[in-house]
C-alpha cells in the first residue's frame, strides 16, 4: 500500500478511536536547495545533511576527511515540502493546528502560500492554528535560512564581538559549529516530529504534579491538569480513578487533584534501591466520550542540593530521600552530529550503559541538545539522576529583549516537557561561561573597553541570574526548583574551586599536570575531568574507509579535533607506559592510559568522601567516530576506560594508596549496611609465589569510607615492579579484592604470560594465566559486551567472564606484555 494512503487509513481509524493527533512526519516529503529546481526525497524528522547523503549528493561526512567537502551546505537555504488531505468532517473541527516539536532553526512556514510563522529557536515547540487557511488539499512548505548567514548578520548589530563565535546569536545546538571532539556540521531541517491536532471545545494542554508531604505511611501528591478551552463548557475529569465535573472557562483552566498514596514505595537511584514508578491515568470526558487522555508517570522521592558552610569551605552534595548520595557518573553529549537519526533504542542504550557501569547520575551537557523523551524515561526506569544544563556553553550571549524572550519560552517548553521526571535532579544555566569570562582572557583577547565588559556581564547576569531562574520559579514547585547558574562555579585555577561549588578540573590534560595531581586537586563535587583514548580498531577502520591505519594517516588525524590531542596523549604515555610496538597496540595502550587516569581520579574522589560528594567524568559518549575523552566510542564499543569506570564506581570498593611512605587501605561502601570482616594482604612474585601475608580485622561502615593506615614493616616485600600486592576484604556477605603494583605500568618487570581461555558455555569463558598478566584484553571483531575486560590477572586464579551474546568468531586475547618493544 502506498505510504500516503496508509497514513489516511490510520488517520480515519484514529478519529473513530477519539485520537485527535496524527504525525505528518509519515507523509512523503521533499527537500531542495533554495533557487534550484531538483527536489529530493526527504526524511522527517531529519536533517539536510542526512537527506543529501541518502540521495548520494554528498560523501559521508563521518568518513576520512569528508567533513571538509560538505561545509558549503551551511551557507545555503533549504526548502522542505509535503502535501496532506483533510476530509469535510475534519475541516469542520473548531481547531486545526500544526505542532512542530522541533525546527532547526530559522524556519519560515507556509501553508497553501500563506505565511504561518517564522521560527528562530531549535529548542522550542511551535503551535500554529491553520483553521483559516486549511483546505481539502493542502501544501505545506518550510524554508530554512542559513544559520551561519543569519548569525553573522545579527553579530553586526553589536559594537563588539562576543566570545566564542557568532553561533551565540542562534538558539541552536552549539556543538554543530565544531568542538574539540566533534565536527563542524551546521545543519538544518525538521529535526522533530510534525503533528496535526484537531479538537473541539476543550482539550488537555499540560499535566504536572507536586509532591507534598512524604512519609513511610503516605505520600501526598497534587496532580495539576491544565485544560485549554475555546468556550465555556462542562467536562468530566478522571484522575487516578477519581471523577469530577469541571466548569471550564475560555482560555486555560488548571484543575487540582489531591492524591494520597498509602505506604509509598520510594524512587531510588541506581545502587541504592528500586526506582519505583507510579502510573496515574488521566482522562477528559465530554458527553460520555473520552476526548483526550494522558498517562502521568511519577516517582515518589525528595531531592535536595545541600550547600552549607563548613570548616573547609562550603558543601555541595545531593540528598535523595533524606540520604546523602555520592554521585557517580559522566557527562553526556548528543549521540550523533545528526540527532534525528538516533533511535529510541540508542537513547535507551546510552542510559543502560551508564547503569551497567555503576553510574547513578548523567549530566546533559549544555553545548548539545536537550535529550529525547526516551532518554529521560530510561533514566526514570533505571534510576539514573539527571543534571540538566540549559543549552549554553563556553561563550557569552546577547541580552536584547527578543533573545531573552526566546530563551524564556525555550525554558518554559523544556520545563513543561521534563518536570515530571523523578530523575531530574538539577537545572543548570550554562557550561563554563562564568569561568570563561573570568579565567580565559576573553576581555583582553577581544580588546573590550570597560563599558563593553560591563554591558556583556550585565547581559550575562540578566540571562542566567534573572531571566532563567525567574522562569523556573514561575513554573516549578519550590521543592523542585533546584538551579545552579553555571558549571563550574569557579575556574580550576582558583583555590576556591576546590572548597565550594562544583569543579571542572583540567590541570590533567589541558595543564599537562601528572595523574598524581588528582590526589591534590579534590573539590566538593567534580563535575568535569578526563583524558582522551582512541576508539576501537573497528571504529578506526570504518572512519578511515580503506586508508591504511597509522597515526600519521589523513583520516586518523582528521578525527582528532583537539589541536594538540595526539601530542598530549604521547606526553602522558611516555610518563607511564613504554612505547607500543605497533599501531594496533598503540590504540590498546592509549585506552589503557585513559583508564589509568580515570581510575586515579575516580578513586581519589571516592576515598575523599564526604568532603567530595560527586565524580562526573568527561565524557560518556561520542557524536561521531573520533579520538576523544569518551569512555565508549560512537558505535557503542566500550573502551578500556568504560570497564575501569565500572570497577571504580562499584558499590563497594578497596582503594589502596601509598601515602607518607606507608600503605593506606580505603574501604568504600555506598550502601547503608555495615560489614564486619577481615582484610588480607598477600604479596606475590610475578610467577605467583607467595612472598608475604598479613591479616587484620576491619569494618566497612555504612554509606562512607573506612581508612586503615598500615605502618610499613621492615620485612615487607618492596613494590619495585617485581612484586604484586593482592588485597582482599572478606565478610560473611561479601568478598572484594584489589591488585596493587605500586609503580607505573612502564616500571613493571612483566614476563610473557600464557593466557588460556576455556569455553564454559555459549556466553561464559574461564581465563587463567601462568604469570602475572597486566590489563588482559578480550578483543572481538563483533560488537560484544563483557562482564569485565582489560583486567589484571594473577597466576593460580580463574576469572569467569560472561558475554552479552554468543560469538560467531574467535576471540583475541592480549596483555600489556604484548605491546613491549
Amino acid at each position: 500500500m502506498h505510504k500516503k494512503w496508509l497514513f489516511f487509513l490510520l488517520w480515519s481509524i484514529g478519529l473513530t478511536a477519539q485520537v485527535l493527533e496524527k504525525d505528518l512526519s509519515q507523509l512523503s516529503w521533499t527537500v531542495h536547495q533554495w533557487g534550484k529546481n531538483e527536489k529530493l526525497k526527504a526524511t522527517v524528522p531529519g536533517t539536510v545533511h542526512t537527506d543529501l547523503l541518502a540521495n548520494q549528493r554528498i560523501p559521508d561526512p563521518f568518513l576520512q576527511s569528508n567533513e571538509k567537502e560538505v561545509q558549503w551546505i551551511e551557507n545555503e537555504d533549504w526548502v522542505y515540502e509535503t502535501e496532506f488531505v483533510l476530509t469535510h468532517a475534519e475541516l469542520q473541527k473548531e481547531h486545526i493546528e500544526l505542532l512542530f516539536e522541533g525546527l532547526d532553526t530559522y524556519a519560515s512556514v507556509f501553508l497553501n502560500g500563506q505565511s504561518l510563522l517564522d521560527a528562530d529557536n531549535m529548542f522550542r515547540t511551535w503551535h500554529v492554528d491553520i483553521k483559516p487557511f486549511a483546505k481539502a488539499q493542502n501544501h505545506l512548505k518550510i524554508q530554512f535560512k542559513s544559520a551561519v548567514q543569519r548569525t553573522n548578520a545579527l553579530a553586526q548589530k553589536l559594537p563588539y564581538q562576543l566570545p566564542d563565535d557568532n553561533r551565540v546569536f542562534a538558539r541552536k545546538a552549539p556543538y554543530q559549529f565544531g568542538w574539540d571532539w566533534g565536527p563542524r556540521l551546521v545543519t538544518c531541517g525538521i529535526w522533530k516530529p510534525v503533528k496535526l491536532q484537531l479538537w473541539d471545545d476543550v482539550r488537555i494542554q499540560h499535566v504536572f504534579h507536586e509532591q507534598k508531604n512524604i512519609t513511610q505511611e503516605q505520600a501526598e501528591v497534587i496532580v495539576h491538569v491544565a485544560l485549554e478551552a475555546s468556550k465555556e463548557t462542562t467536562v468530566t475529569l478522571l484522575v487516578n480513578h477519581q471523577k469530577r465535573k469541571v466548569q471550564v472557562q475560555p482560555g486555560t483552566t488548571v484543575v487540582d487533584f489531591p492524591i494520597t498514596i498509602e505506604n509509598p514505595k520510594l524512587w531510588w537511584c541506581n545502587g541504592l534501591g528500586i526506582p519505583h514508578l507510579y502510573s496515574i491515568p488521566i482522562a477528559l470526558e465530554q458527553k460520555r466520550k473520552v476526548r483526550d487522555s494522558r498517562e502521568l508517570k511519577i516517582g515518589i522521592r525528595t531531592i535536595e542540593l545541600v550547600q552549607e558552610p563548613d570548616a573547609q569551605g562550603k558543601s555541595f552534595y545531593f540528598k535523595l530521600n533524606g540520604q546523602p548520595v555520592f554521585m557517580k557518573g559522566s557527562n553526556v553529549i548528543p549521540p550523533d552530529s545528526f540527532v534525528p537519526r538516533t533511535t529510541t533504542i540508542q537513547w535507551e542504550a546510552l542510559v543502560e550503559n551508564a547503569r551497567l557501569s555503576n553510574q547513578n547520575m548523567l549530566r546533559v551537557w549544555g553545548g548539545g541538545v536537550y535529550a529525547d523523551d526516551a532518554f529521560y524515561a530510561a533514566c526514570d526506569e533505571k534510576g539514573i539522576l539527571v543534571w540538566q544544563d540549559f543549552m549554553f556553553a563556553c561563550a557569552m550571549y546577547p541580552g536584547d529583549e527578543p533573545f531573552l524572550q526566546s530563551v524564556e519560552k525555550e525554558v518554559e517548553d523544556q520545563v513543561k516537557r521534563l518536570q515530571n521526571h523523578p530523575s531530574l535532579a538539577l537545572w543548570c544555566g550554562n557550561n563554563e561561561s562564568d569561568e570563561g569570562w573570568h579565567n580565559w582572557g576573553w576581555q583582553k583577547q577581544y580588546k573590550y573597553t570597560s563599558q563593553d565588559s560591563a554591558r556583556i556581564w550585565k547581559d550575562y547576569q540578566q540571562l542566567f541570574h534573572q531571566r532563567i531562574p525567574n522562569t523556573l520559579s514561575r513554573l516549578l514547585p519550590s521543592n523542585e526548583n533546584r538551579y545552579w547558574p553555571s558549571s563550574p562555579s569557579i575556574g580550576w585555577g582558583k583555590k576556591e574551586s576546590l572548597t565550594q561549588g562544583d569543579s571542572h578540573y583540567w590541570g590533567v590534560w589541558w595543564g599537562l599536570e601528572p595523574f598524581e595531581s588528582y590526589d591534590k586537586k579534590v573539590g566538593r563535587f567534580m563535575s568535569e575531568y578526563g583524558f582522551q583514548g582512541m576508539p576501537s580498531l573497528q571504529t578506526l577502520s570504518i572512519l578511515s574507509d580503506g586508508e591504511p591505519l597509522a597515526l600519521t594517516s589523513k583520516a586518523i588525524r582528521h578525527h582528532q579535533k583537539h589541536r594538540t590531542g595526539f601530542e598530549t596523549i604521547e606526553n602522558y604515555l611516555q610518563r607511564d607506559y613504554q612505547n607500543p610496538n605497533s599501531f594496533e597496540n598503540y590504540v590498546y595502550v592509549s585506552q589503557l592510559l585513559q583508564a589509568y587516569g580515570l581510575q586515579k581520579a575516580i578513586e581519589t574522589h571516592r576515598r575523599n568522601r564526604p568532603y567530595c560528594m560527586g565524580s562526573l567524568y568527561w565524557q560518556l559518549n561520542d557524536c561521531w567516530p573520533v579520538t576523544s575523552w569518551s569512555s565508549m566510542d560512537y558505535f557503542g564499543h566500550w573502551k578500556a576506560a568504560q570497564y575501569q569506570v565500572k570497577r571504580s564506581f562499584a558499590p563497594q570498593l578497596i582503594v589502596p594508596k601509598w601515602k607518607d611512605n606507608a600503605l593506606e587501605i580505603n574501604l568504600i561502601n555506598d550502601a547503608d549496611t555495615v560489614h564486619e570482616g577481615e582484610v588480607q594482604l598477600r604479596w606475590f612474585s610475578m610467577r605467583g609465589v607467595l612472598l608475604k601475608e598479613k591479616r587484620l580485622n576491619a569494618t566497612m561502615s555504612a554509606n562512607g569510607v573506612n581508612t586503615i593506615p598500615l605502618e610499613k614493616e621492615t620485612d615487607w616485600p618492596k613494590l619495585d615492579g617485581t612484586v604484586v600486592l593482592q588485597i582482599n576484604f572478606k565478610a560473611p556477605e561479601m568478598q572484594l579484592n584489589a591488585i596493587y603494583t605500586g609503580v607505573a605500568p612502564k616500571d613493571l618487570q612483566l614476563q610473557k604470560p600464557r593466557i588460556s581461555l576455556e569455553k564454559i558455555n555459549a556466553t561464559t569463558i574461564a581465563i587463567q594465566t601462568d604469570v602475572f598478566a597486566k590489563n588482559v584484553a578480550l578483543i572481538s571483531s563483533e560488537k560484544v559486551l563483557f562482564s569485565d575486560n582489560y583486567f589484571d590477572l594473577l597466576p593460580g586464579e580463574t576469572k569467569y567472564i560472561t558475554l552479552d551474546k554468543p560469538l560467531t568468531s574467535s576471540l583475541i586475547v592480549k596483555s600489556l606484555w604484548d605491546t613491549l618493544p
